[in-house]
């Protein structure tokens, strides 16, 4: 499977932290980078795992990083959104199974191995139902699809959590809808908005899978990053209490 991450980002909600190091450098320990665990951690569990990693930001530190990690650059990181980083990276959503991750979104071992690197069949998004006050890209859904995804709802199902999951049908359309978004200067976008305009437009069948069975958070504050190394540091101390251990 193909993991596409998406960090080209300032994180200036974190300034001054993030003036020399992008979010996903933060460490959640002495050994441990946010973006290094995750990468570990999808390798365990997925051993032919093709990882693309979109960086911008002090895009150096990250390259130092990571090793065997395919980079791609966005250079228009400071005037641009995520969907020109998957722009970039669009020769990429290629594969059986693509999966798009938020590079500030820190999660349990068990949810990497429940959900992550499992194949899917269709189009998703990763939600948590026990955030439906104050989230901050939102989800409304009906059934089990999404109807609408939105930093502006006032009520919805859940919070998104920052990972999407795509066949290779949806990834070929997803495709073909930022080419035409960015094509048409929508490149200050979110691309996770290219999938609601696919819904709205095309009736495309967006799903989801509710996550708020596992601890997650993503790293938006010094409270997050205090959650995230709480999240990390717990693992550790704990590794047979991960949820739907057998």
């Amino acid at each position: 499977m193909k993991y596409i991450f998406l960090v080209a980002g300032k994180g200036s909600r974190l300034n001054p932290l993030t003036l020399d190091i992008p979010k996903s450098m933060f460490r959640l320990d002495q050994e441990t980078t946010l973006i290094g665990r995750m990468v570990n951690l999808i390798r365990k569990y997925d051993e032919c795992a093709d990882i693309i990693v979109v960086t911008g930001h002090k895009h150096q530190s990250i390259e130092q990083e990571l090793k065997n990690v395919t980079f791609i650059n966005n250079p228009f990181y400071e005037v641009t959104n995520s969907i020109a980083s998957l722009w970039f990276a669009r020769k990429h959503l290629d594969a059986d199974n693509v999966i798009l991750i938020d590079g500030d979104i820190v999660m349990p071992e068990s949810l990497l191995r429940d959900v992550i690197c499992r194949p899917t069949e269709k189009a998703l998004v990763l939600l948590d139902s026990s955030i439906n006050e104050d989230g901050d890209y939102n989800v409304q859904v009906s059934g089990d699809r999404v109807l609408v995804m939105s930093k502006e709802l006032d009520h919805y199902y859940g919070e998104y959590a920052g990972i999407t999951k795509l066949d290779r049908n949806s990834a070929q359309l997803l495709e073909y809808e930022i080419e035409k978004m960015v094509d048409n200067g929508y490149y200050d976008q979110w691309y996770e908005n290219a999938l609601v305009q696919m819904i709205f437009e095309d009736d495309f069948d967006l799903y989801y899978v509710d996550i708020s069975d596992y601890e997650w958070t993503e790293v938006d504050s010094v409270s997050d990053l205090i959650h995230a190394k709480n999240i990390h540091i717990n693992e550790q101390s704990n590794p047979s209490e991960m949820v739907g251990e057998e």
